[in-house]
């Protein structure tokens, strides 16, 4: 059985939504405005002409995507099928809804406890007093199907803008929830009116810092924290992208005079501090703090506790 490369790439051009609209329609589970599941598979989702299937971690935009990885058929089985379907009737391709800003966060359903996330960042030497405190204001909890630590950033006026997902089982996983605003990557804001920032590649490298300044007998949450959900590194004599999330919460906390800046000791890192300090010397009074030993502020935390990360790959 072949088809077509032309045939493919028609085939492509239906998007779940459409298909399930147009020929599954009893399949179709509309949850709210902008989002919708399936009967059959009550987490998967789809939103914004994608669709993500929570609970295998998996997701796409078109329908040939669904009928391979869902209904695992093999690519000419759902070509041919698609092909059928339209020879039948001819699809009725509905105008895509227009994107919204806050509501459109999916957030992956929760556990009813958060005992893995717990023993997780704990083996990574994460300090309880951090742990309780993101747990208690719902930057933290627990995914319920593969029990992913679920990291949340807000926005201004206190709505869940972003989401990553990341692995606790032992396996490399990584995901940022559909939806996500990078410009509200996950951050904690000072808790006594400070006018400094700490920046960070990631969020367990922003809560490995706050529990080595705990460990030292600092007051928690002294300072603002953000973290950059990841670095771009510019190559020489270009440009770099002024990170979202950092212009975002500049923008949103005016008091901030002072950026310390705690990026990774590796190329990226490095070449992300030294495009930084030289966009915001003239603005702010800028340091480079990088963690005095290893890669990262886990890695420098982790050393410091004289304790291994558990087991679990980074």
């Amino acid at each position: 059985m072949q088809v077509t490369k032309e045939a493919i790439r028609k085939a492509r051009e239906m998007d779940l939504l459409t298909y399930l609209q147009n020929y599954e329609p009893n399949e179709l589970v509309r949850e709210s405005h902008h989002v919708y599941t399936t009967r059959t598979h009550d987490s998967l989702k789809i939103s914004n002409g994608k669709w993500c299937w929570w609970s295998h971690d998996i997701g796409g935009r078109s329908a040939l995507d669904y009928l391979i990885t869902v209904r695992r058929m093999t690519l000419p089985e759902a070509v041919i099928h698609l092909e059928g379907q339209a020879a039948i009737k001819l699809p009725v391709f509905h105008s895509p809804e227009p994107k919204v800003q806050s509501d459109q966060l999916l957030l992956p359903p929760r556990n009813n406890s958060n005992d893995k996330v717990i023993a997780y960042l704990k083996g990574r030497g994460v300090h309880s007093d951090i742990i309780d405190f993101l747990l208690q204001t719902s930057r933290l909890y627990e995914e319920r199907k593969f029990h992913n630590a679920v990291f949340v950033g807000f926005d201004d006026k206190g709505q869940p803008r972003y989401a990553m997902l990341r692995g606790t089982m032992g396996k490399r996983f990584f995901l940022e929830a559909p939806g996500s605003s990078k410009r509200h990557s996950f951050s904690i804001p000072s808790q006594n009116g400070s006018n400094t920032l700490h920046v960070f590649e990631g969020a367990i490298d922003l809560i490995s810092y706050e529990s080595h300044e705990l460990k030292k007998g600092r007051e928690p949450i002294c300072d603002h924290l953000l973290s950059l959900s990841g670095v771009y590194c510019p190559k020489d004599g270009t440009e770099m992208k002024f990170p979202l999330a950092l212009e975002q919460y500049l923008h949103d906390h005016s008091e901030i005079t002072a950026i310390r800046l705690h990026l990774d000791n590796d190329i990226a890192g490095r070449n992300c501090t030294r495009a930084l300090m030289s966009s915001l010397s003239a603005r702010f009074a800028v340091t480079d703090e990088p963690p005095h030993k290893g890669k990262d502020y886990n890695d420098f935390l982790c050393i410091e506790n004289q304790t291994s990360k558990g087991g679990y790959e980074r």
